[in-house]
């Protein structure tokens, strides 16, 4: 995995993991790779997994399954959508508009 310096790692590895639940890679209540296993093919210190684990359990976007393993939890396909398509709209669909504005473009550019 090729990491850029804009985002810190932990972050870049769990929009990855999204991406992956998000393309139907991985599904609902699958098994993922354990934080050393998965650290390894991502070539990154388990600690820095362990950040990336913690934060999806927190976005229930995972579980843990004491003794078992991490699941990607039954609902984080719907809870990805939500979230990126909160932030596409409060984020990026401004900055687009703006982007327009100062170009002098309108809407009628998406009709051609």
């Amino acid at each position: 995995m090729d990491f850029h310096a804009e985002k810190p790692i932990f972050l870049q590895i769990a929009d990855a993991i999204c991406d992956r639940i998000l393309s139907g890679q991985l599904k609902g209540d699958e098994r993922i790779p354990s934080v050393r296993e998965y650290g390894a093919e991502v070539g990154v210190n388990p600690n820095t997994m362990m950040r990336t684990y913690e934060k999806l359990t927190a976005d229930e976007i995972i579980y843990n399954k004491r003794g078992i393993g991490y699941f990607v939890s039954p609902e984080a396909r719907d809870k990805i959508l939500a979230a990126q398509k909160a932030e596409f709209i409060t984020k990026d669909v401004p900055a687009i508009l703006r982007k327009m504005q100062l170009l002098g473009l309108d809407a009628s550019i998406f009709s051609k």
